[in-house]
């Protein structure tokens, strides 16, 4: 069969068989292209992310915005991908900064509550809870915004807060934001 146009190739057989005898060398050359780009992209969608628990109220769709709405990096902590919905983590795949937007909402506590000033304007009421030390005195801890909802928790391992202060917390601000605030610390 010939093309009509002298400018325009002639259609490409498939040709007989998955060996590609019978096919041109640029149709063999596409195919083991889209082959390769294939995999690839199977590949990436198997990367590993951050394991992280979906929390209970993560698809309400105030969390979609928020987690957009994060930041690439808390300080020097890289961001990673997760495994659930509304969620976020920052910094190595053994000790991430993890996010879950959706979580209960605390009621009155008397728990540690702290007030963030954030550079860019937005003040976030944090509930402040330490875990156990670790074997070198390091100490966990897990923040949880009060006075909004849906709530957003922040578990900042002990490896992290080891070696440095937790005022990373900050970058979150504007993204938290977006949900506004109905009560505050005392």
């Amino acid at each position: 069969m010939t093309s009509a146009n002298p400018h325009v190739p002639p259609p490409v057989s498939a040709g007989p068989g998955p060996s590609g005898r019978g096919r041109s060398p640029r149709a063999r050359q596409a195919a083991g292209l889209a082959a390769l780009v294939g995999l690839a992209t199977v590949l990436a969608g198997c990367a590993p992310g951050v394991s992280v628990a979906e929390a209970p109220h993560g698809d309400d769709p105030t969390c979609a915005g928020l987690v957009l709405a994060l930041p690439r990096a808390l300080g020097d902590l890289e961001r990673r991908t997760t495994t659930s919905q509304a969620s976020a983590a920052w910094g190595s795949a053994t000790a991430p900064v993890v996010l879950r937007c959706g979580v209960d909402v605390p009621g009155p506590t008397t728990t540690r509550c702290v007030t963030m000033q954030t550079a860019s304007g937005p003040s976030i009421d944090w509930l402040a809870v330490a875990g156990t030390p670790d074997a070198q005195g390091a100490t966990d801890w897990t923040f949880t915004t009060y006075g909004r909802d849906p709530a957003v928790e922040v578990h900042v391992p002990a490896a992290v807060t080891s070696e440095r202060s937790t005022s990373f917390l900050d970058a979150l601000g504007t993204a938290i934001a977006q949900v506004p605030a109905t009560r505050s610390c005392l």
